[in-house]
């Protein structure tokens, strides 16, 4: 990071220039060193005005996946985790990722823990994430931590990236023709209507509809605007809510078709999850404990948070999992076998991988299913538009013409 500096040398004589470290503390101590006394010292780049909002201090999924797999490989080839922070942090170019891998150096060089370090950057680095690498330094395995979790994230990117890239097609479709929708109901058929309506010609009913729709949208669509903001505001205030996020994560499993999408999705990341833990050694209270606060569904949370509580008491995981509707017999039966074979982190791997594939079977059967339901819907939509309008235009065409 570089750092403009003003200051004095020891015979009064002003100086200024720049200098690069990886803090202000760090630039500071250097000139210091130099035998300044510093007047002023300010980062040479400014901060963005946006970088006070949430959303800009946000890093994106795909760079802590790359972050992963360049530690993973570094830490592989027995590079100091002190170097390593250095050389990636040198390289990052996200700002906000840039920045914590410099705080982390400084951590670093103070002695802290990796995980104690990383996990003054939650935005970043998960609870999951920085217990992993707890357990990697206590059992001095981390080489091994940290390819777990870059295989790890590598297969999570896959199936949430592969379904968001999914909805995309659709959703932009759909904003389209809600455009197109409105701008034809407050622009176009408006002055059509006029025409129509001097013309003195009978108007069917589907037409007479259709400029009854455009009047409301020209009449009331402020209003109409107005209260879907409000409703979305409330709306949005009520899913932040412990209930809200509950009926949210019902709603999300109860929808036909895609609710089955969504729960394989948080199947998949359960048991992904529990895999990566149990094969690096994180206790199973631990694992299940870090899996309810990753997992999003609210209602999966709750299950792992009174399966935590059952396990804690005595109970095995897989009699604690059997209770909930929500969880498959399959994946309770894998579980109990792993539980009686001691296999289970294999297990868990292997059920992770089936539900994985079950994700990407169902996105691609849905992305299939949606494309012509879509274009059919579209297609009807606009249809009855374009005839509502152009019938009674074909009417009055024809009486002038006779």
């Amino acid at each position: 990071m570089l750092f403009n500096y003003k200051a004095l040398e020891n015979s009064g004589k002003q100086a200024s220039g720049t200098i690069e470290a990886i803090s202000l503390d760090v630039a500071v101590g250097s000139l210091q060193k130099r035998g300044l006394v510093i007047v002023s010292i300010d980062p040479a780049e400014k901060e963005p005005w946006y970088a006070k909002f949430s959303f800009a201090n946000s890093v994106p999924y795909k760079e802590v996946v790359v972050l992963s797999r360049q530690l993973a490989t570094l830490f592989e080839a027995q590079v100091s985790a002190l170097k390593v922070f250095m050389l990636l942090s040198s390289e990052a170019e996200n700002r906000v990722m840039k920045k914590a891998l410099n705080q982390i150096v400084i951590d670093l060089q103070g002695g802290s823990p990796i995980s104690k370090a990383l996990a003054k950057h939650p935005h970043i680095f998960s609870n999951f994430y920085t217990s992993m690498v707890k357990s990697g330094e206590e059992t001095g395995k981390l080489s091994n931590t940290f390819n777990y979790l870059a295989d790890y994230y590598d297969r999570n990117y896959e199936v949430i990236s592969k379904t968001k890239n999914a909805l995309i097609y659709p959703a932009f479709v759909i904003t389209v023709f809600v455009s197109v929708m409105v701008l034809m109901f407050t622009v176009i058929i408006p002055k059509i209507s006029l025409i129509i309506k001097e013309s003195g010609q009978p108007i069917p009913i589907y037409t007479r509809i259709v400029f009854n729709v455009s009047d409301f949208f020209i009449g009331y669509g402020f209003i109409l605007l107005a209260g879907l903001i409000v409703f979305g505001f409330f709306v949005w205030r009520y899913v932040h809510t412990e209930e809200g996020k509950r009926a949210l994560g019902r709603f999300e499993l109860s929808v036909p078709y895609v609710g089955n999408l969504f729960r394989k999705l948080h199947l998949s990341i359960i048991a992904d999850n529990m895999n990566t833990m149990v094969v690096s050694g994180i206790p199973m209270a631990k694992a299940i404990e870090i899996t309810g606060s990753v997992v999003t569904n609210d209602v999966y949370k709750q299950i792992m948070r009174e399966s935590l509580a059952a396990v804690t008491s005595g109970s095995s995981f897989s009699k604690s999992l059997s209770q909930y509707e929500e969880i498959p017999g399959l994946l309770v039966q894998m579980i109990k076998v792993g539980e009686e074979s001691g296999e289970l982190g294999s297990i868990l791997g292997t059920v992770a991988h089936f539900y994985q594939r079950e994700v990407v079977n169902a996105v691609d059967t849905l992305v299939g299913l949606i494309e012509p339901v879509m274009i059919v819907s579209l297609g009807l939509g606009v249809g009855v538009l374009l005839a509502s309008v152009l019938i009674p235009i074909y009417d009055i065409a024809n009486s002038a013409g006779v």
